[in-house]
């Protein structure tokens, strides 16, 4: 059996009192491919960055190579041989493929750089990868996937001896995968160690030989790869030691209801492939899934933040090109986006203008906003939806988050639309506001208005829908409907396909 090349042994790390890793056991043997899992907020970045000296730990200690180290920079981690990939490149897009590749440590002669050694050693790393690039050519003429290869050519060219790829394969094709699935195996036979990070199960399963699972900052367990199922690995990162069988949302027929919203074969490489289904009225459908699934990727095609490579869109059976949000809302869509803080809400302007911002056409005349209407309008809400402010008056960004939900949903309900997508709606929220916000959601149901419902929580979508598709590398796996709804169903189909079976 090979000899550890890392071991990390009781790490911990507060931020503001919270604790983001505690306790945290992990190792990585000589020359293996270790997967590294969890879902957000597991503590997978934390322990990355403390790994290569961009975070320093509270607590424990780490040996790399035989020797206990604190690296306090990343520079001073990529010289005992730690080096990282990450999943946005941060390479300089307009030097050249050798200048990137040897950026740091430059051969020089006595005239300064030696350019001619440069382009030769650069070209030869790329060669013995074998594939066709011109190292005297910016990097930014090449593709998103062969800078991903350069970025592991230059890692591996600061003589690292263990890579930590997080996400690499997550904007490459099926082609490009192949490349970067060959380079590790090459590396492998080199004795270099990997730590490698991603959310699609059978990359995992292929390349790994053994898995970690991290959730909420703790360490779960370690295992070989074939001693554990897809199912086993699900339940590790998603914390479920018994799996609940039964759901008690009494079964809704739609047959007859009025079709709301298909969409037909959406593709937006490589993240949404293949997808179609159909929502009709006062349903509520979940698209469940693990992080990168496609789930946020299809509601935003949906809602016109992105368009898609190919595929159909219709509403109430007319087929529509949303092009844009604005063609989303003029169609009677609404969305209220995962990125609440970010992407939802006007931080430093008041409840009311949040509230009424996509309402200007009913509370104005002549290009000019009726002050009464607005205040009247965003009262109206305030007092339906029992949101918890001052006044209308009150900066948005002074309420809680699931008060500022409300507000976002108050937003889309004030134009009567046909259809909600809600991503994460209850994410960051307290357990009574959760409560509050489910409630919403099937009063908004009964009132006719269909609900997309997107949830990393498989409990809140076995409560709150009356149909589950569920999803895994932008595809569908599966439908479950009314009794086959359940936890364990989901799970099931994640890791399988075959929740229904």
């Amino acid at each position: 059996m090979s000899e550890n090349i890392l071991e990390v042994h009781g790490l911990t790390k507060e931020f503001a009192g919270v604790r983001a890793l505690d306790n945290i056991e992990f190792s990585v043997k000589e020359g293996e491919i270790h997967a590294l899992m969890g879902e957000n907020g597991a503590g997978k970045s934390t322990l990355i960055k403390i790994l290569t000296g961009l975070y320093k730990a509270d607590a424990g200690t780490i040996v790399f190579r035989g020797e206990e180290r604190h690296f306090t920079t990343v520079l001073s981690a990529q010289k005992a041989g730690i080096s990282t990939i990450y999943q946005e490149l941060n390479m300089i897009p307009y030097l050249t493929v050798s200048e990137n590749i040897f950026l740091g440590h430059y051969p020089y002669n006595s005239s300064g750089i030696d350019w001619k050694k440069m382009h030769e050693d650069a070209q030869a790393l790329i060669d013995e990868i074998g594939i066709d690039i011109d190292v005297k050519r910016p990097l930014n003429t090449y593709s998103t996937a062969k800078q991903q290869i350069i970025s592991i050519i230059r890692a591996v060219n600061f003589n690292s001896r263990l890579l930590i790829m997080d996400e690499p394969t997550s904007s490459l094709d099926t082609n490009e995968v192949e490349i970067l699935f060959g380079i590790m195996d090459k590396l492998k036979e080199k004795g270099v160690s990997m730590i490698f990070i991603s959310h699609r199960l059978d990359e995992v399963y292929r390349k790994c030989d053994r898995i970690t699972v991290l959730k909420d900052g703790h360490y779960v367990g370690t295992w070989k790869t074939e001693e554990l199922s897809e199912y086993e690995l699900l339940k590790a990162m998603l914390g479920k030691k018994e799996v609940k069988l039964e759901r008690t949302l009494p079964v809704r027929d739609f047959e007859d209801k009025e079709e709301v919203l298909e969409v037909r074969n959406l593709i937006r490489v490589p993240y949404v492939n293949d997808v179609s289904f159909k929502i009709k009225k006062g349903e509520i459908l979940g698209l469940a899934g693990l992080l990168g699934a496609g789930r946020t990727e299809t509601a935003r095609i949906i809602f016109g933040c992105d368009m898609p490579d190919s595929g159909e869109i219709f509403v109430s059976g007319k087929k529509v090109r949303i092009k844009s949000p604005e063609d989303a809302i003029r169609e009677g869509l609404a969305f209220c986006t995962e990125n609440r803080r970010e992407e939802g809400i006007f931080p430093d302007v008041s409840v009311q203008n949040n509230l009424t911002i996509c309402s200007l056409d009913q509370i104005s005349r002549g290009g000019f906003i009726n002050s009464r209407k607005r205040k009247q309008l965003s009262e109206d809400y305030i007092k339906k939806l029992l949101i918890k402010t001052p006044s209308g008056e009150q900066l948005i960004k002074n309420l809680s988050g699931g008060n500022q939900q409300k507000v976002i949903l108050s937003r889309w309900m004030a134009i009567h639309p046909k259809l909600i997508i809600l991503d994460e709606p209850t994410r960051g929220i307290d357990v009574g506001a959760k409560a509050e916000i489910e409630k919403l959601i099937h009063e908004f149901s009964d009132q006719g208005i269909s609900i997309l419902f997107i949830s990393s929580e498989m409990a809140e979508l076995v409560r709150n829908c009356d149909r589950i598709l569920v999803l895994r590398d932008g595809k569908i796996m599966g439908e479950l409907t009314g009794q086959e709804i359940s936890e364990k169903s989901i799970m099931e189909t994640i890791a399988t396909g075959k929740g229904n079976d």
